[in-house]
């Protein structure tokens, strides 16, 4: 199970969930908040070979268990992009053009800087968030020595970079870089990415070990509602996935050259 994160947009609540690491956004009150059809919306949304979608087990706001439908941020953002302007109540427009423009910052923002700032914040809000921000510092210090420096200097850039109100000045090589954001680049979506991951992880760790000798360094990740240990790759090691990718399954998914160049 795991809990919904209520994001503030436009006089609404933009519900998500983490599912895998990643944001995803619930579907039905998305739909419901702009006038459109819940049920038929969802039904159209899965029917899409370019959607991802899940049924997640969620703490809803009473305290209850339910599952939800849910689609990771580029599905969602795909989904409203159908949807015309003039289909929905006049009154609802506004917010489906806001949602069509600015959605995907706002989540991005939420999950990469620990919260949404709205510029019109008062001192006592920016307090609050100042205040979360060292807390989490004083965490990160004690967590040096029990997770891997990479990842330890990367968070604490997030958290620092948060409370200055900057984006993160991360190194490119020092981004996290998972096996399912991989496999979705390579074009993979759905059910392919899952029948994929497990041995593309395996095949990916020990290309990792004969290239350094030890494992990957591992990492605590909310992965299907639970945190896991799962190994901390990032950008650095793009190249090593690049290799397991030709070796087992270029032939399969990338496209002839000849495609490419015509």
């Amino acid at each position: 199970m795991t809990d919904i994160a209520r994001i503030p947009f436009h006089g609404t609540d933009l519900l998500a969930v983490e599912v895998d690491g990643r944001p995803h956004v619930v579907l039905r009150t998305a739909f419901e908040a702009i006038g459109l059809d819940a049920d038929r919306q969802i039904r159209k949304v899965k029917d899409q070979p370019w959607a991802t979608t899940a049924v997640t087990e969620v703490v809803a706001a009473d305290g209850k268990t339910r599952d939800m439908v849910t689609a990771d941020v580029r599905t969602f953002l795909m989904a409203l992009a159908t949807i015309p302007a003039s289909r929905v109540a006049e009154h609802a427009r506004p917010l489906l053009i806001a949602y069509q423009q600015e959605v995907a910052d706002v989540i991005e923002a939420y999950w990469t800087r620990g919260g949404v700032i709205n510029p019109r914040a008062s001192g006592d809000q920016l307090e609050v968030i100042i205040g979360h921000s060292e807390r989490q510092m004083r965490v990160l210090r004690l967590a040096d020595g029990l997770v891997s420096k990479q990842w330890l200097e990367a968070k604490t850039r997030h958290v620092v970079a948060r409370a200055l109100g900057e984006e993160p000045e991360v190194p490119a090589e020092m981004r996290p870089l998972t096996t399912g954001e991989y496999l979705e680049e390579r074009g993979l979506t759905g059910s392919d990415v899952r029948s994929i991951a497990s041995v593309f992880g395996k095949r990916l760790k020990a290309a990792y070990v004969t290239a350094h000798g030890e494992d990957p360094p591992m990492v605590d990740r909310f992965v299907g509602g639970t945190t896991r240990r799962v190994a901390g790759y990032t950008e650095a090691d793009r190249p090593l996935f690049d290799e397991v990718w030709e070796r087992g399954w270029a032939a399969d998914y990338d496209p002839p050259m000849a495609l490419l160049s015509a």
